[in-house]
Formats: structure tokens, C-alpha cells, sequence
């Protein structure tokens, strides 16, 4: 978010509160040793499918750390976002780790461990006609809780993307924000995955598109060196506390071992040192 992707819609959280309904397929108070955790594969460089099929990327590698810290076996498994809650509940895996934000909506129906990284989200584009490129130092523009704001900066950001197309990855976090402050005046485009919104946007099918910035700072300059990040930054508390692992909310006990270790990694640095690799920034809550 999948972070961020960072990632709900209103219709994940039907499914996921009937699964529940229905039968949690949780495993219940147990003593953990095996842990199978959930993420995309293709939100670089959150986590990303490497040759051969082996999993990298900040996710893969501080999970690592954290199930060693845990004293847990943990089996990383690919999985599209939309069936990630779906197949949690129904006890699929255990932990969902993909760039996901912690919301109130989120948490009506999982549980979030310690958040392990918070990032700022932003607009991308090839043609800085549109929207200049982002300035080099510049202080994010901090929204509240609210997702629709009158801020001037929103208001410039409205009106230089007026009659424009906007790209977003379905489900994310920043569906809400971006259909209430531009939807009146832009069409907005869902892609299923960043890769397939990206392609479009490189091919000029899209104007714009809006998601997190370690993303777009991770991938500048390489597949797609024409999409430049452009704008403000967008950060504070509309995103919520920040990223953390997902559970199933009777998964108590699992989640305490995960917030001992996430506290452990970010006081020795383990987090810091995984994010200026992946990320070229610290993104330690």
C-alpha cells in the first residue's frame, strides 16, 4: 500500500465483516511457531517478486528480521490485494503486510500491529505542464482526518487538474481523499496493480496519477523514467498513524510478538538502515 499500499474500499469491508460472519477461520489462541504472511509482490519497493520467484524488497527483508526476533517461522506468499482480507479471515494466512495504512475503517475489522513506517503520498506525471515537478526539500502540505480540505494548495492542485484523468490502484487508502477533493473536477481511473496504472501514465492514456512516495522515489529514473513526481507532498494525519501488519482480530497473541519485535527494530535502527536502502529516506514512525 499495498505502503503505501495502503489499501480498503467500502466493498472489502462487506466481505470481510460476512466472512467474519460466517466463520472466522482463525487460529485462535495457539502456541505460534509457523506464520504464513500475505503481500502483493508487486509494489516495489515496499516488496517486489525478484527472478526465480523469491520475494525482496523493505517488507520481505524487515519481516525477515522481525519473525527472527519473534523466534517464529514465517512463509511469505503472494496474494492480489483485493482477496488479501477475504483470505485472512477465512484463515489463509495469518498476517497481511503490504504497504497497509492504519485507518478506523480498517480497524473495525482487523487488527494493526505498531505501525513500522509512516510516508507521504503524492501526484506523479510526465508532462510538468500539468503539474510542476515537486521542488527538491519542499515541507509536505499536513492534512487532518478530514479527506476534503480547502487548503490552498488542494484548491491550485483542483484546478490544474481539472478536466484531467487521474490513475489510482484500486482499494487503496488514497481512493477516499482523492475522489472527494478531485473527483468533480477530473475523471479518476482504478488499475488493479501500480505496474499497470504506471504503464498507462508512461503512454500518456492517464494525466496523473496519486500514490505514496517512497514508491515513486524508489522507481524514479528506472522502468519508468519519464513519471516524475509532481506536486506537494501530501502528509499528517489523513493517512492515519502509518503502515502496519494486518491481523485477524482474535490473533492477539500473535499480534504482541510482532509489536515486540517492530519496537526492538526500530530502537537498534534495523527499520531506519531497511528504509534508507530501499527508500533512500527514513520512514521510522
Amino acid at each position: 500500500m499495498q505502503a503505501k499500499y495502503t489499501r480498503l474500499v467500502k466493498s472489502l469491508i462487506g466481505v470481510a465483516i460476512g466472512a467474519a460472519l460466517l466463520g472466522s477461520g482463525g487460529a485462535g489462541a495457539k502456541e505460534w511457531k509457523t506464520v504464513t504472511i500475505a503481500l502483493d509482490g508487486s509494489y516495489a519497493p515496499w516488496n517486489l517478486t525478484l527472478p526465480g520467484g523469491k520475494l525482496g524488497g523493505f517488507e520481505p527483508e524487515l519481516v525477515a528480521n522481525l519473525c527472527a526476533r519473534a523466534q517464529l517461522q514465517c512463509n511469505l506468499v503472494t496474494q492480489d490485494w483485493d482477496g488479501m482480507i477475504p483470505g485472512l479471515q477465512a484463515g489463509k494466512f495469518d498476517v497481511l503486510m503490504d504497504a497497509i495504512s492504519i485507518t478506523p475503517d480498517r480497524e473495525k475489522i482487523l487488527a494493526f500491529s505498531k505501525p513500522y513506517a509512516a510516508t507521504p503520498a503524492t501526484f506523479a506525471v510526465t508532462d510538468t505542464k500539468i503539474l510542476p515537478k515537486t521542488a527538491p526539500g519542499a515541507s509536505p502540505v499536513k492534512l487532518d482526518t478530514d479527506a476534503r480540505s480547502n487548503l490552498p494548495a488542494i484548491d491550485a492542485l483542483r484546478k490544474a487538474l481539472k478536466g484531467k484523468t487521474i490513475g489510482l490502484q484500486s482499494g487503496t487508502i488514497y481512493t477516499r481523499f482523492v475522489n472527494d477533493n478531485f473527483k468533480e473536477v477530473a475523471s479518476i481511473r482504478v488499475y488493479k496493480s501500480a505496474p499497470q496504472r504506471d504503464l498507462d501514465l508512461a503512454n500518456g492514456r492517464i494525466d496523473a496519477s496519486f500514490d505514496d512516495v517512497t514508491y515513486y522515489a524508489a522507481n524514479d529514473n528506472k522502468s519508468n523514467a519519464s513519471i516524475v513526481m509532481a506536486g506537494p507532498q501530501i502528509a499528517g494525519p489523513i493517512w492515519g498513524p502509518g503502515e502496519g501488519l494486518a491481523f485477524r482480530k482474535q490473533d492477539a497473541d500473535l499480534k504482541a510478538k510482532f509489536d515486540t519485535a517492530i519496537v526492538a527494530a526500530q530502537a537498534d535502527g534495523t527499520i531506519k538502515k531497511l528504509a534508507i536502502k530501499w527508500f533512500k529516506t527514513d520512514v521510522t514512525p
